[in-house]
């Protein structure tokens, strides 16, 4: 029988990379997936890869307003959620003298606030038991330089994934955080560098990753749906890390 059939699901930011992989994969264990994304093109692709199946909807991740529709229109068309997988995100990597307000608070919106009432908007429909994923990062445990912003945002996601299991337990809803480390995924691509310096960025990143590459969107999706299913009934408040050894330097 596969993992998450006649699941209903949701998978923010599941219009690329992490996210869209694992849609991919939720579909294929059996599950009813819908993604949400903000850029028109990726939302026609996602439309594209994940077929009629899916219910792709346009949401921007750090709106308090967008999230309470959003739950809305899940409870109208799915009843209620057995699995969540938040990952929408987003990274802006400047030195701390560089960073101005407008860019910490889109960035706190879209990492934080935004996942934080969406999860709240989503407490009526979530069914006992359900399953929420928190995707964070290994940013939050390393000392990168500037990523001060950002590191805060995975830093609160982990926060939340221990204190919410602790209170929504009771509620038959289990709260875990999966902490990728690099993965190839179009993330890079919007970090604003001019190519020789993205490429000088990558290379200095994959020379701390001990399993010398880069990780793949697959190999967070498979996670993810461990923790989305029924396998995973005993793990609560948990932290999967999946960086290539990179924190144990």
């Amino acid at each position: 029988m596969k993992r998450l059939e006649g699941k209903r699901t949701l998978i923010t930011g599941g219009t690329s990379g992490i996210g869209l992989e694992t849609a991919r994969q939720f579909l294929a264990e059996g599950a009813r997936v819908a993604v949400t994304g903000s850029n028109p093109a990726t939302l026609e692709q996602a439309r594209q890869v994940l077929g009629p199946d899916a219910l792709v909807l346009r949401v921007d991740a750090g709106d308090v307003a967008g999230q309470r529709q959003l739950a809305h229109t899940l409870g109208e068309a799915f009843g209620q959620l057995d699995a969540v997988f938040v990952n929408a995100g987003m990274a802006d990597f400047r030195p701390l003298e560089q960073f101005d307000e407008a860019g910490f608070d889109r960035t706190i919106a879209v990492n934080v606030k935004g996942p934080y009432f969406l999860l709240q908007a989503l407490l009526p429909i979530l069914a006992k038991p359900a399953s929420v994923v928190l995707n964070t990062s290994i940013n939050a445990h390393l000392g990168m330089p500037n990523s001060s912003v950002y590191a805060l945002s995975k830093a609160a996601l982990i926060s939340l994934a221990r204190t919410l299991s602790g209170e929504l337990i009771g509620r038959g809803i289990r709260v875990n955080a999966v902490s990728p480390g690099p993965v190839s995924t179009p993330l890079y691509g919007k970090l604003g560098l001019p190519p020789a310096e993205l490429e000088r960025t990558a290379a200095a990143i994959l020379a701390q990753v001990p399993a010398g590459r880069f990780g793949e969107p697959s190999e967070i999706a498979k996670a993810v749906v461990f923790l989305a299913s029924d396998e995973s009934a005993f793990t609560v408040g948990s932290e999967l890390v999946i960086d290539g050894g990179m924190s144990t330097l």
